[in-house]
Protein backbone atom coordinates (compact mmCIF):
# COMPACT_ATOMS: atom_id res chain seq x y z
CA UNK A 1 0.00 0.00 0.00
CA UNK A 2 2.88 2.37 0.89
CA UNK A 3 4.54 1.65 -2.46
CA UNK A 4 1.26 2.35 -4.26
CA UNK A 5 0.88 5.71 -2.47
CA UNK A 6 4.49 6.67 -3.24
CA UNK A 7 3.93 5.73 -6.89
CA UNK A 8 0.69 7.73 -7.01
CA UNK A 9 2.45 10.80 -5.52
CA UNK A 10 5.32 10.59 -8.01
CA UNK A 11 2.94 10.12 -10.92
CA UNK A 12 0.93 13.16 -9.81
CA UNK A 13 4.07 15.30 -9.46
CA UNK A 14 5.32 14.59 -12.97
CA UNK A 15 2.53 16.44 -14.86
CA UNK A 16 2.75 19.28 -12.33
CA UNK A 17 6.46 19.79 -13.00
CA UNK A 18 5.85 19.50 -16.75
CA UNK A 19 3.04 22.04 -16.59
CA UNK A 20 5.21 24.40 -14.51
CA UNK A 21 8.01 24.24 -17.06
CA UNK A 22 5.58 24.87 -19.91
CA UNK A 23 4.05 27.86 -18.12
CA UNK A 24 7.50 29.31 -17.37
CA UNK A 25 8.55 28.97 -21.01
CA UNK A 26 5.32 30.62 -22.13
CA UNK A 27 5.79 33.54 -19.75
CA UNK A 28 9.37 34.08 -20.92
CA UNK A 29 8.25 34.06 -24.55
CA UNK A 30 5.41 36.45 -23.78
CA UNK A 31 7.73 38.84 -21.94
CA UNK A 32 10.22 38.80 -24.80
CA UNK A 33 7.49 39.45 -27.35
CA UNK A 34 6.12 42.32 -25.26
CA UNK A 35 9.55 43.95 -25.01
CA UNK A 36 10.06 43.75 -28.76
CA UNK A 37 6.60 44.91 -29.81
CA UNK A 38 6.05 48.69 -30.19
CA UNK A 39 3.27 50.23 -28.12
CA UNK A 40 1.28 51.41 -31.11
CA UNK A 41 -1.66 52.41 -28.95
CA UNK A 42 0.15 53.47 -25.81
CA UNK A 43 -1.66 54.56 -22.67
CA UNK A 44 0.02 57.94 -23.08
CA UNK A 45 -1.56 58.51 -26.49
CA UNK A 46 -5.02 57.68 -25.13
CA UNK A 47 -4.52 60.51 -22.60
CA UNK A 48 -2.94 62.97 -25.04
CA UNK A 49 -5.43 62.52 -27.89
CA UNK A 50 -8.61 63.95 -26.27
CA UNK A 51 -6.87 67.16 -25.21
CA UNK A 52 -5.70 67.83 -28.76
CA UNK A 53 -8.46 66.46 -30.95
CA UNK A 54 -11.42 65.65 -28.67
CA UNK A 55 -13.50 62.93 -30.35
CA UNK A 56 -12.60 63.86 -33.93
CA UNK A 57 -11.89 60.97 -36.27
CA UNK A 58 -8.20 60.46 -37.09
CA UNK A 59 -7.48 58.36 -40.16
CA UNK A 60 -4.50 56.07 -39.53
CA UNK A 61 -3.90 55.20 -43.19
CA UNK A 62 -2.02 58.37 -44.08
CA UNK A 63 0.16 56.90 -46.87
CA UNK A 64 -1.35 59.24 -49.46
CA UNK A 65 -0.97 62.28 -47.21
CA UNK A 66 2.25 62.11 -45.19
CA UNK A 67 5.32 60.00 -44.49
CA UNK A 68 7.14 60.18 -41.15
CA UNK A 69 10.83 59.26 -41.35
CA UNK A 70 12.68 58.45 -38.11
CA UNK A 71 15.52 56.14 -37.10
CA UNK A 72 14.41 52.85 -35.56
CA UNK A 73 17.12 53.29 -32.94
CA UNK A 74 18.62 56.72 -32.32
CA UNK A 75 22.37 57.18 -32.13
CA UNK A 76 21.90 60.14 -29.78
CA UNK A 77 18.61 60.47 -27.88
CA UNK A 78 19.17 64.22 -27.47
CA UNK A 79 19.44 64.80 -31.24
CA UNK A 80 17.01 62.53 -33.09
CA UNK A 81 16.39 63.52 -36.73
CA UNK A 82 12.75 63.80 -37.77
CA UNK A 83 11.58 64.20 -41.36
CA UNK A 84 7.96 64.85 -42.31
CA UNK A 85 7.38 64.34 -46.03
CA UNK A 86 3.99 65.38 -47.28
CA UNK A 87 2.36 64.09 -50.45
CA UNK A 88 -0.23 66.83 -50.87
CA UNK A 89 0.74 69.96 -52.85
CA UNK A 90 -0.08 73.18 -51.01
CA UNK A 91 -2.75 74.49 -53.35
CA UNK A 92 -5.23 77.26 -52.67
CA UNK A 93 -8.22 74.90 -52.56
CA UNK A 94 -6.68 71.89 -50.82
CA UNK A 95 -3.71 72.10 -48.50
CA UNK A 96 -2.28 71.01 -45.16
CA UNK A 97 -3.14 73.60 -42.52
CA UNK A 98 -1.36 72.09 -39.51
CA UNK A 99 1.21 69.44 -38.59
CA UNK A 100 1.25 68.13 -35.01
CA UNK A 101 4.45 66.39 -33.88
CA UNK A 102 3.78 64.18 -30.83
CA UNK A 103 6.28 62.09 -28.84
CA UNK A 104 4.06 59.93 -26.66
CA UNK A 105 6.31 59.28 -23.67
CA UNK A 106 8.20 62.54 -23.48
CA UNK A 107 7.60 64.79 -20.44
CA UNK A 108 6.13 67.34 -22.90
CA UNK A 109 4.59 65.05 -25.56
CA UNK A 110 3.48 67.81 -27.93
CA UNK A 111 6.85 68.69 -29.44
CA UNK A 112 5.58 71.17 -32.04
CA UNK A 113 2.56 72.43 -33.95
CA UNK A 114 3.34 73.86 -37.38
CA UNK A 115 0.74 76.13 -38.98
CA UNK A 116 1.08 75.96 -42.75
CA UNK A 117 -0.11 78.08 -45.69
CA UNK A 118 -0.46 77.49 -49.44
CA UNK A 119 2.54 79.80 -49.97
CA UNK A 120 4.87 77.01 -48.84
CA UNK A 121 4.26 74.94 -51.97
CA UNK A 122 5.23 71.86 -49.92
CA UNK A 123 4.46 71.32 -46.23
CA UNK A 124 7.56 69.20 -45.56
CA UNK A 125 9.43 69.77 -42.29
CA UNK A 126 12.74 68.49 -40.95
CA UNK A 127 13.96 69.01 -37.40
CA UNK A 128 15.73 67.31 -34.48
CA UNK A 129 14.12 66.24 -31.22
CA UNK A 130 14.89 64.82 -27.80
CA UNK A 131 13.41 61.45 -26.80
CA UNK A 132 13.33 60.45 -23.14
CA UNK A 133 12.34 56.77 -23.48
CA UNK A 134 11.29 54.16 -26.03
CA UNK A 135 8.17 55.62 -27.58
CA UNK A 136 5.86 56.10 -30.51
CA UNK A 137 6.49 59.29 -32.47
CA UNK A 138 3.49 60.61 -34.40
CA UNK A 139 2.70 63.24 -36.97
CA UNK A 140 -0.95 64.24 -37.26
CA UNK A 141 -1.89 66.17 -40.38
CA UNK A 142 -4.85 68.52 -40.34
CA UNK A 143 -6.16 69.40 -43.79
CA UNK A 144 -7.87 72.72 -44.54
CA UNK A 145 -11.19 70.84 -44.65
CA UNK A 146 -10.66 69.77 -41.03
CA UNK A 147 -9.88 66.10 -41.70
CA UNK A 148 -7.10 64.46 -39.64
CA UNK A 149 -4.57 61.86 -40.78
CA UNK A 150 -1.86 60.20 -38.69
CA UNK A 151 1.40 58.39 -39.30
CA UNK A 152 3.57 56.96 -36.50
CA UNK A 153 6.90 55.21 -35.94
CA UNK A 154 8.34 53.48 -32.89
CA UNK A 155 11.74 54.89 -31.89
CA UNK A 156 14.20 53.28 -29.49
CA UNK A 157 15.96 56.06 -27.60
CA UNK A 158 16.29 57.06 -23.95
CA UNK A 159 17.59 59.90 -21.79
CA UNK A 160 17.39 62.66 -24.38
CA UNK A 161 15.33 65.14 -22.35
CA UNK A 162 17.42 64.75 -19.19
CA UNK A 163 20.82 64.68 -20.94
CA UNK A 164 23.17 67.52 -19.92
CA UNK A 165 23.72 70.31 -22.44
CA UNK A 166 26.62 69.91 -24.84
CA UNK A 167 28.10 73.22 -23.68
CA UNK A 168 28.54 75.04 -20.40
CA UNK A 169 25.39 77.15 -19.70
CA UNK A 170 27.40 80.38 -19.60
CA UNK A 171 29.03 79.57 -22.94
CA UNK A 172 25.70 78.61 -24.47
CA UNK A 173 24.12 81.86 -23.28
CA UNK A 174 26.90 83.96 -24.81
CA UNK A 175 25.77 83.30 -28.37
CA UNK A 176 22.06 82.87 -27.72
CA UNK A 177 19.69 84.05 -30.42
CA UNK A 178 22.08 83.97 -33.36
CA UNK A 179 20.23 82.70 -36.40
CA UNK A 180 21.15 81.68 -39.89
CA UNK A 181 18.89 81.36 -42.91
CA UNK A 182 20.07 79.66 -46.07
CA UNK A 183 18.52 78.50 -49.31
CA UNK A 184 19.60 74.94 -50.03
CA UNK A 185 19.88 75.80 -53.71
CA UNK A 186 19.66 79.00 -55.68
CA UNK A 187 16.28 78.46 -57.26
CA UNK A 188 14.06 80.14 -59.75
CA UNK A 189 10.82 81.93 -58.94
CA UNK A 190 7.47 80.13 -58.70
CA UNK A 191 9.11 76.88 -57.54
CA UNK A 192 9.29 75.45 -54.00
CA UNK A 193 12.65 76.37 -52.45
CA UNK A 194 14.05 74.54 -49.43
CA UNK A 195 15.24 76.74 -46.58
CA UNK A 196 17.39 75.84 -43.60
CA UNK A 197 16.91 77.76 -40.36
CA UNK A 198 19.49 77.37 -37.59
CA UNK A 199 19.03 78.98 -34.17
CA UNK A 200 21.73 79.24 -31.53
CA UNK A 201 19.83 78.46 -28.34
CA UNK A 202 20.47 75.96 -25.50
CA UNK A 203 16.79 74.98 -25.39
CA UNK A 204 17.17 73.88 -21.77
CA UNK A 205 14.49 71.32 -20.92
CA UNK A 206 14.54 71.90 -17.16
CA UNK A 207 15.20 68.19 -16.66
CA UNK A 208 18.99 68.17 -17.03
CA UNK A 209 21.27 68.42 -14.01
CA UNK A 210 24.28 70.73 -14.09
CA UNK A 211 27.22 68.41 -13.51
CA UNK A 212 29.12 71.10 -11.54
CA UNK A 213 26.44 72.57 -9.27
CA UNK A 214 24.30 69.39 -9.13
CA UNK A 215 21.27 71.61 -9.61
CA UNK A 216 18.72 71.42 -12.41
CA UNK A 217 19.15 74.08 -15.07
CA UNK A 218 15.84 76.02 -15.37
CA UNK A 219 13.90 75.55 -18.62
CA UNK A 220 14.67 78.08 -21.34
CA UNK A 221 13.63 77.17 -24.87
CA UNK A 222 12.35 78.53 -28.17
CA UNK A 223 8.56 78.50 -27.96
CA UNK A 224 7.41 80.31 -31.11
CA UNK A 225 8.56 80.83 -34.70
CA UNK A 226 7.11 83.24 -37.24
CA UNK A 227 8.24 83.07 -40.88
CA UNK A 228 7.15 85.68 -43.43
CA UNK A 229 7.96 86.58 -47.01
CA UNK A 230 7.65 90.20 -48.07
CA UNK A 231 5.72 90.85 -44.86
CA UNK A 232 3.17 88.02 -45.34
CA UNK A 233 3.17 85.15 -42.87
CA UNK A 234 3.85 81.83 -44.58
CA UNK A 235 4.64 79.55 -41.62
CA UNK A 236 4.46 79.62 -37.83
CA UNK A 237 5.26 77.07 -35.14
CA UNK A 238 4.65 76.54 -31.45
CA UNK A 239 7.52 74.47 -30.03
CA UNK A 240 8.48 73.00 -26.66
CA UNK A 241 11.32 71.34 -24.73
CA UNK A 242 11.29 68.26 -26.96
CA UNK A 243 13.07 70.23 -29.70
CA UNK A 244 16.83 69.68 -29.48
CA UNK A 245 19.48 72.16 -28.39
CA UNK A 246 20.32 74.68 -31.14
CA UNK A 247 17.03 74.17 -33.02
CA UNK A 248 17.35 73.36 -36.69
CA UNK A 249 14.48 73.37 -39.19
CA UNK A 250 14.16 72.78 -42.91
CA UNK A 251 11.03 73.86 -44.76
CA UNK A 252 9.87 75.04 -48.19
CA UNK A 253 8.30 78.18 -49.60
CA UNK A 254 7.49 79.48 -53.07
CA UNK A 255 8.82 82.94 -53.96
CA UNK A 256 6.67 84.42 -56.71
CA UNK A 257 8.88 87.48 -56.92
CA UNK A 258 12.12 88.73 -55.42
CA UNK A 259 11.89 89.78 -51.82
CA UNK A 260 12.90 89.21 -48.22
CA UNK A 261 12.37 86.13 -46.09
CA UNK A 262 12.18 86.99 -42.38
CA UNK A 263 12.11 84.86 -39.23
CA UNK A 264 11.31 85.84 -35.67
CA UNK A 265 11.93 83.42 -32.80
CA UNK A 266 10.54 84.02 -29.31
CA UNK A 267 11.72 81.97 -26.35
CA UNK A 268 10.16 81.04 -23.01
CA UNK A 269 11.61 84.18 -21.40
CA UNK A 270 9.91 86.29 -24.10
CA UNK A 271 13.25 87.20 -25.65
CA UNK A 272 12.88 87.88 -29.39
CA UNK A 273 15.44 87.11 -32.09
CA UNK A 274 15.16 88.07 -35.76
CA UNK A 275 16.95 87.40 -39.00
CA UNK A 276 16.28 87.88 -42.71
CA UNK A 277 17.43 86.69 -46.12
CA UNK A 278 17.24 88.45 -49.48
CA UNK A 279 15.82 86.17 -52.18
CA UNK A 280 16.77 86.95 -55.75
CA UNK A 281 15.86 85.29 -59.03
CA UNK A 282 18.53 83.51 -61.07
Amino acid sequence: MGKLMRYHHAASARPTRTLRKACTAALIALAAATMLQPALASDNWSKIRPGLFQDRVIATDAAQIVELVTPARAQDAAVVPITIRTRVPQGTERYISKLYLVIDKNPAPLAAVFSMTPDLGRADIETRVRIEEYTDVRVIVEMNDGSLHMSSNYVKASGGCSAPAAKDPAEAAAGIGRMKLALEQSGSLDQPQQVQLMIRHPNFSGLAMDQVTRLYTPPHFVRHLEVAYNGKRILSAETDISISENPNFRFYFVPHKEGTLTVEAIDSQDLSYKTSLAVKAN
